[in-house]
C-alpha cells in the first residue's frame, strides 16, 4: 500500500517530472568571405539544421540575417514584429538591431534545414544571446 502511495507523495511535496530540454540546432560553417570593398567587415554562410522539436534560445546576431529555407517548416520572429511560419523557397530578415525571440522547428517529427547567409563585422561571432 505504501508503495501505491510514493508518487501521490512526490506530487504533495512539489516534485514535478523533469522534461528533456529540446534539442539544439546543429550549425555548419560554409564559408566566410572578408569583403574588401567595405573594410572591417565580412559575410559568413551557415548552414542550420533543427532536429524534430528544436528551439533556439532567445538571440541577436549583431548582423545582417538573410535566411533561406531548404526542407521542413520553421517559425521565426523578432521583437515587435510578427511571428511567421517558412515553408522551402521562403526567406526571413533579422537586421542589426533586432532581437530573434523566436526561432523553432514547426514539426516535432520531421528535421528543417535552411541557410542563413550573415553580413558582419569582421571576426564577430554569429549568435549573441540575450534577453
Amino acid at each position: 500500500m505504501l508503495r501505491n502511495l510514493a508518487p501521490l507523495m512526490l506530487l504533495a511535496a512539489g516534485a514535478v517530472p523533469a522534461r528533456a530540454a529540446p534539442p539544439a540546432a546543429i550549425v555548419s560553417d560554409l564559408m566566410t568571405k572578408a569583403l574588401a570593398d567595405y573594410p572591417g567587415k565580412e559575410a559568413q554562410m551557415i548552414a542550420v539544421t533543427y532536429p524534430p522539436g528544436s528551439v533556439d534560445p532567445v538571440h541577436r546576431h549583431n548582423a545582417h540575417a538573410f535566411v533561406y529555407v531548404l526542407e521542413g517548416s520553421i517559425v521565426m520572429g523578432v521583437r515587435g514584429g510578427k511571428t511567421i511560419t517558412l515553408k522551402p523557397g521562403q526567406t526571413f530578415y533579422e537586421g542589426p538591431t533586432d532581437v530573434h525571440t523566436i526561432g523553432r522547428n514547426a514539426s516535432q517529427t520531421k528535421p528543417a534545414k535552411f541557410i542563413v547567409l550573415l553580413l558582419k563585422d569582421k571576426g564577430t561571432p554569429v549568435l549573441v544571446p540575450t534577453h
